[in-house]
């Protein structure tokens, strides 16, 4: 995988959530925003999310640690992807 900046890899993440998953343009997101236990996305949305990283960071997620929590913010998938780098 090559080396992408921790801040450009965020707002990645994070845009891609605001467009996929949320109608209201107003809600406001930051890379510590509850996801999954505040509503924003759903397990049907996790499973998107989780094939958009995989193929975005060219990484493999185990299903053992695709979790709701290590979904539920920002900061916590990008400990995810960084977790399964190679």
């Amino acid at each position: 995988m090559e080396k992408i900046n921790l801040t450009v890899m965020k707002d990645l993440i994070l845009n891609y959530i605001k467009k996929e998953y949320l109608d209201d343009e107003e809600v406001e997101l930051d890379y510590d925003t509850p996801l999954i236990s505040s509503g924003y996305v759903d397990s049907f949305s996790m499973v998107s999310l989780l094939v958009f990283l995989e193929h975005k960071f060219n990484i493999k997620i185990p299903p053992s640690k695709a979790t709701p929590e290590a979904f539920d913010s920002v900061n916590k998938i990008i400990a995810l992807v960084n977790q399964n780098t190679k």
